[in-house]
């Protein structure tokens, strides 16, 4: 820290520069704007940041040291001079056999995770002959029906060699147990399975309109979750609280936060009431967040969200465990940011984002293929966006050492100017009664639309560049190579699913779905039951009926 005489003579020293040097330059030749701000929450940025900008700032108590709290620096000693975060491409190709060979391209490549994506029947709990299926078997990501999809999946891909993140919510625990099924079947230990579940339900209610039962079972499931892996297999994330989809929603970075952050405070207290130990199941906590343009607000955002929840597990839960204060992340660079006009500006754009995550201290990273604001990648695209990480890690000299945007007097008071707001949103959800009370009376779902319209507002008149949107047009567009999806496929995956039907034992299904509906009318843990019937090849939908008909429908 400055000692206050310096602080004030600084001041001084720039105020006497903007008004001369800096000021009248800008009178004779002008700015580019009339204001700067931050890219989302509009904090107004000063052309110089100086010392007396961050006049308050601790350093032992507001950055520290990595792997020591409150974690601004980093949740681990080394960080990516140690191990560079997990490369992942999220992938998910209509078929299980399709899928497969995307996996095993996206290994041959490089690639040191995996990331699941699924089709909309699989993530909203129904099988691929039902009627609500119909046209979206294998659109958006892989149809998984029964163990035997994810056998194929998986097949030849040990689950002791790989992490694996799976991007599903209300299906979450039947997806979990045929992972647990599938490792089984290998021979891998529970302990050695390594991975991510999405598991986010409260961001559904917010931003993604993916949920089947209402918000109470759902935390039930959640926690039966939490409980069942701390036991189980202590090396798999039980959640990926989701930031992503917020932002993708249209909120600004503070509102990314703290809105992530009040759902994972609603997870931890659900957990609590649960009977569970704060100290147990909160180091497989794990937090998804969104990368954007602004490299320097992204990377801000990073450290601030770090800095909280270690704040927030230790005053407000008491949590002594430091894994329990650690907030790991991976990180997804913004979909919503891409453009289907000049495709090829997406590279760029992805280079961008994925430099403000590893910049930020991420622990993991997807980088989007610069078709997919048209479909699903190419593996053309695919590989260049796998390679956009691998350039970052060996040749940007950015995983070299760690936090090295720390003591940027900018950087720092975006920290701080984040951390500050999102604070303050925090302060207002618990004034509404939590996250869940602020959901379901869609406050916050309104304070996220109406930024996103006023963000459209500026887009239209032009107050917003896009590049290629609404400035730098071109008149022609280049022929695409884009990814197609086979219309046979969802035939050939109804016909696949019957036969598994044909060939299972009926009665074992029918008793592991008796077992089920059982422990869902009692408080056992339901997980067991769940692993139990997926090993009897009953299927997604057979599993999630139990349980719409055991807690019902969502109906916001």
């Amino acid at each position: 820290m400055y000692d206050p005489a310096e602080l004030a003579a600084i001041r001084e020293a720039k105020e006497a520069w903007e008004e001369e040097t800096y000021g009248e330059t800008v009178e004779r030749f002008g700015e580019r704007k009339e204001t700067f701000t931050t890219d989302t929450d509009g904090q107004e940025v000063d052309p110089l940041y100086t010392p007396a900008d961050v006049a308050d700032h601790d350093y032992r108590e507001d950055a520290g040291f990595p792997g020591e709290e409150p974690y601004t620096r980093g949740v681990y000693s080394t960080m990516h001079r140690g191990r560079l975060w997990t490369m992942r491409q999220y992938a998910g190709m209509g078929t299980a056999a399709e899928t497969n060979d995307r996996f095993r391209y996206l290994i041959d490549e490089g690639s040191s995770g995996l990331s699941m994506a699924f089709d909309l029947p699989t993530q909203m709990g129904y099988d691929s002959d039902a009627a609500m299926a119909e046209g979206e078997v294998g659109r958006s990501g892989v149809a998984i029906d029964t163990l035997d999809d994810f056998e194929t999946v998986f097949d030849g891909i040990p689950l002791d060699e790989v992490s694996t993140s799976m991007t599903i919510n209300a299906p979450a625990a039947v997806l979990l147990a045929m992972y647990v099924a599938v490792g089984d079947e290998q021979g891998v230990p529970r302990e050695q399975l390594r991975g991510t579940i999405q598991n986010d339900i409260m961001k559904e209610y917010v931003a993604r309109n993916l949920y089947i039962y209402p918000p109470e079972p759902s935390m039930r499931l959640i926690t039966d979750i939490f409980a069942f892996c701390a036991a189980e297999t202590p090396n798999f994330n039980t959640i990926s609280i989701s930031g992503y989809h917020i932002r993708e929603a249209g909120s600004t970075a503070a509102q990314e936060v703290a809105f992530t952050l009040g759902n994972g405070i609603e997870y931890v207290e659900a957990a609590l009431d649960a009977g569970l130990d704060v100290d147990e199941f909160a180091p497989q906590l794990s937090f998804f967040f969104n990368a954007h343009n602004n490299v320097f607000e992204e990377a801000a955002k990073f450290r601030a969200a770090r800095r909280m929840w270690a704040q927030i597990m230790d005053e407000r839960f008491g949590a002594e465990n430091p894994n329990a204060k650690q907030l790991k992340f991976h990180t997804q660079t913004g979909g919503s940011t891409l453009t289907a006009q000049q495709i090829e500006n997406n590279v760029v754009r992805v280079a961008y984002q994925a430099l403000a995550a590893v910049l930020g201290g991420t622990q993991s990273l997807h980088t989007n293929g610069k078709d997919e604001a048209l479909a699903l990648p190419t593996e053309k695209s695919v590989r260049t966006a796998l390679r956009t990480q691998q350039i970052l890690a060996h040749e940007s000299g950015a995983a070299d050492t760690i936090d090295p945007l720390a003591g940027s007097y900018y950087v720092e008071s975006l920290t701080d100017g984040i951390e500050e707001e999102a604070f303050e949103i925090l302060d207002e959800v618990d004034r509404r009664g939590g996250m869940r009370e602020a959901v379901e009376s869609q406050w916050v779902q309104r304070q996220i639309q109406d930024v996103a319209f006023e963000r459209q507002r500026e887009i239209e008149a032009g107050e917003r560049i896009i590049v290629g949107v609404n400035e730098y047009e071109v008149d022609e567009e280049p022929e695409m190579d884009l990814e197609e999806v086979d219309p046979e496929q969802e035939q050939n995956q109804r016909e696949r699913l019957q036969e598994v039907k044909a060939d299972r034992d009926d009665e074992a299904v029918a008793a592991a779905l008796a077992s089920l509906r059982e422990a869902a009318r009692g408080d056992e843990n339901v997980m067991p039951h769940i692993v139990d019937a997926v090993k009897a090849y009953a299927t997604v939908q057979e599993i999630s009926d139990v349980f719409r008909e055991e807690f019902g429908e969502y109906s916001p």
